[in-house]
């Protein structure tokens, strides 16, 4: 009896979820609907494709998008980043972008001009002479 329990419930949860995830589409079909009521088309204007995600303004894919993470969080499947996993990531990104020596002397430069100036502008105000 408890295993059947289990049965009907797993159902009415994936029957959620589906219900769920229609209801996402048919607000995105509403909007896109309303998108070409209003003249507004993804026609072949530059020779790509007017069909799939890459073809939608970058609104609508943040929209699409974001609905998709909640849905996730909502289903109990989303991803949840632990403190270690996270250093991790960020590990990582920063050895990947330090290669880029032309991008990390920018950085430094920047930096600096910034610091500069700010010392610069504080003994000005301070009444201090720069040499």
């Amino acid at each position: 009896m408890a295993d059947q329990n289990g049965q009907i419930e797993n159902q009415n949860n994936n029957q959620q979820r589906q219900e769920e995830m229609n209801r996402g589409f048919e607000q995105v079909n509403d909007q896109q609907g309303n998108d070409q009521e209003n003249g507004r088309s993804n026609g072949r204007s530059n020779g790509t494709s007017n069909r799939g995600f890459a073809a939608m303004s970058p609104e609508k894919q943040k929209q699409i998008a974001s609905e998709g993470g909640r849905a996730a969080h909502r289903q109990g499947v989303a991803h949840e980043w632990n403190s270690d996993e996270a250093r991790r990531a960020g590990r990582k990104g920063g050895q990947i972008v330090s290669r880029n020596r032309e991008h990390m002397s920018e950085i430094g430069r920047r930096g600096g001009q910034s610091s500069g100036g700010r010392r610069n502008r504080n003994q000005q105000e301070n009444g201090e002479v720069s040499e």
